[in-house]
C-alpha cells in the first residue's frame, strides 16, 4: 500500500530537505529536457525554427501557466485537510478538483486553438516564423488536457507529501521526449511539428504514472460520494485556484508586452530572448522549487494549526534560495557567451543574449526569494496579495520597456524582469509577515489558555 508523507511532525529542516531534492530534480528535469528541446530545435532545424518555438513560449506560459496556477491553488485546500487528518474533506477536495480540472482543460483547448493565430499576429510575429509557431502551438494547445492532468495528480501528491513519485514520471517523460526529439528532428527529418509531439507524449507518460501512483493510496480512494456536488468546496477551491492561476496569467500578459517589442528588434533579438528565458527559466529553478515545498509544508501546517513551524520553514527555504542565487547567479554574470553558445549558432544572437545574462545574475536573488514568500502566503490559504503583485509584476514589465527601449535597447527587457521581481518581492514580503504575526498570537494565546486549564485542573 502506498503511503503518504505528514510533515507536520519531526525536524522541520530534515522534512523539507526530504521533500525538496525530488522535487528539485524533477523540475530540473524538466527544464532540462526544455533546454533539450531548445538545443535540438536550434541546432538540427537552426535559429529561425528555435525563434519561432521561442515565440511560443509567453503564450504558453499563459495558456499553461493558468492551468498550472490553477491546480497548485486546488491542492492548497488538499494539503490543508490532510494537515488536519480531515480526510473525508480531503478526498471531497481532490474529488471536486478533477471535475473543474475537466471543465477547465476542456475550455482552455478551445480557446487557445481558436484565437492561436490571431494572438500571434497581435504580437508582431515575423511572417517567416509564424507558420511554424502555428504548427508548434496547435499541437502543444491540442495537448493541454494531458498537461493539466500531470499537474493535477502530481499537485495531490505533493499535498500528500509526495515529491518523489513526481521525480520518476519526469524521469520516464524526459527520457522519452528527448529520445523522440532527436529522432523527429535528425532522423526523420520533421519540422517543428516533431519536438511538439514528443512533448505531449511525454507528458501522458508522466501524468500515468502519478496517477497510478494515487490509485495506490488508501486515504485518497475516491467513491461516488465523494464526486457528489458541493458548491461550498468548488468555491474553496476556485477561491485558490482562480487566484493563483490568475496571477500567473497576469505576469505572462507583461511578459508577452515583451516579446512583442522583442520580435520588433528583429529574429536574432527573437532567438536570443528564447535562449535567455530558457537559462532564466532553468537557473530560477532551485528557488522555484523551495517555493513548493513552502507551500506544501506551510499548507499541511497551517491546517494542523502548527504556525511556529511556518516560521521555521521559511528560514530553510530562504537559506536555500540564496545559496542557488550565490551559485547560478555568477554562471549568468560570468559566463554569459559562454552559455548562449550551447543554444544558439549565429554570433550576432550569442552577444546579443550577453547583454541580458548578467543583468539577471545579479539580481536573481529578488525573483529565488520571491518564490519563498508567495508560496508561504498562498499555503497560509490567501491569494489575493499574490494575485495582486502578479499585476504589479505586469505594470512594472511594460512601464519599464516602454519607457526605456529606444534607450536601452535589448537590455531594457532584463530591466524589466527585474522591476517586476522586487515589486512583487516586496508586496508578498509585508503579507507574509503580516499573515504570520497574526496566527503566531492565536498560537500563543491558545497554548497560555491551556497552561491555566492544566493549572486549574492541577489546584
Amino acid at each position: 500500500m502506498a503511503r503518504t508523507y505528514d510533515l507536520t511532525e519531526g525536524k522541520v529542516s530534515k522534512l523539507i530537505l526530504a521533500f525538496y531534492f525530488p522535487m528539485l530534480f524533477t523540475n530540473l528535469l524538466q527544464q532540462i529536457y526544455t533546454i533539450a528541446d531548445t538545443a535540438i530545435v536550434g541546432k538540427g532545424l537552426g535559429d529561425n525554427a528555435l525563434a519561432a518555438v521561442g515565440n511560443m513560449s509567453s503564450l504558453t506560459f499563459l495558456i499553461i501557466g493558468f492551468s498550472l496556477g490553477l491546480t497548485i491553488g486546488f491542492s492548497v485546500t488538499i494539503a490543508q485537510n490532510y494537515g488536519a487528518k480531515d480526510y473525508s474533506r480531503m478526498r471531497k477536495a481532490i474529488a471536486s478538483s478533477i471535475k473543474l480540472a475537466v471543465v477547465i482543460a476542456v475550455l482552455l483547448t478551445a480557446i487557445s486553438i481558436i484565437f492561436l493565430e490571431d494572438i500571434l499576429i497581435l504580437l508582431d510575429t515575423d511572417k517567416k516564423i509564424i507558420g511554424d509557431s502555428l504548427l508548434y502551438g496547435y499541437i502543444i494547445f491540442g495537448g493541454l488536457v494531458s498537461t493539466i492532468a500531470y499537474n493535477l495528480c502530481a499537485s495531490v501528491l505533493r499535498a500528500l507529501g509526495d515529491s518523489k513519485t513526481p521525480l520518476i514520471a519526469i524521469i520516464a517523460s524526459t527520457i522519452i521526449n528527448i529520445g523522440l526529439n532527436s529522432i523527429t528532428v535528425f532522423v526523420m527529418k520533421t519540422g517543428v511539428e516533431g519536438p511538439a509531439a514528443a512533448t505531449i507524449i511525454a507528458q501522458v507518460v508522466s501524468a500515468g504514472i502519478c496517477y497510478s501512483k494515487l490509485r495506490k493510496i488508501e486515504i485518497v480512494r475516491l467513491s461516488r460520494k465523494d464526486f457528489a456536488t458541493d458548491f461550498s468546496m468548488y468555491g474553496n477551491l476556485m477561491k485558490n485556484g482562480i487566484a493563483m492561476a490568475l496571477m500567473n496569467s497576469i505576469t505572462a500578459v507583461g511578459t508577452m508586452v515583451i516579446q512583442y517589442f522583442v520580435n520588433g528588434l528583429g529574429l536574432a533579438y527573437t532567438a536570443a530572448y528564447s535562449a535567455c528565458s530558457r537559462y532564466l527559466n532553468l537557473f530560477m529553478d532551485p528557488a522555484c522549487t523551495a517555493g513548493f515545498a513552502m507551500s506544501s509544508f506551510t499548507s499541511q501546517n497551517y491546517g494542523a494549526k502548527k504556525y511556529s513551524r511556518i516560521k521555521e520553514g521559511l528560514r530553510v527555504c530562504l537559506i536555500i534560495a540564496f545559496i542557488t542565487y550565490a551559485a547560478l547567479g555568477s554562471i549568468m554574470v560570468f559566463l554569459p557567451e559562454t552559455i548562449s553558445g550551447f543554444m544558439l549558432n549565429e554570433q550576432e544572437s550569442i552577444k546579443i543574449a550577453a547583454q541580458f545574462l548578467p543583468i539577471c545574475g545579479v539580481t536573481i536573488f529578488a525573483v529565488d526569494f520571491l518564490f519563498v514568500f508567495r508560496s508561504g502566503v498562498q499555503g497560509m490559504g490567501y491569494p489575493f496579495i499574490p494575485m495582486c503583485s502578479g499585476i504589479a509584476e505586469m505594470v512594472m514589465r511594460i512601464t519599464v520597456i516602454v519607457l526605456f527601449i529606444d534607450e536601452l535597447g535589448f537590455r531594457a527587457t532584463a530591466y524589466a524582469g527585474v522591476a517586476a521581481w522586487v515589486a512583487a518581492l516586496l508586496m508578498n514580503g509585508i503579507a507574509f509577515a503580516v499573515y504570520l504575526r497574526r496566527k503566531l498570537r492565536e498560537e500563543r494565546g491558545a497554548s497560555k489558555s491551556m497552561k491555566s486549564r492544566r493549572a486549574l485542573k492541577a489546584c
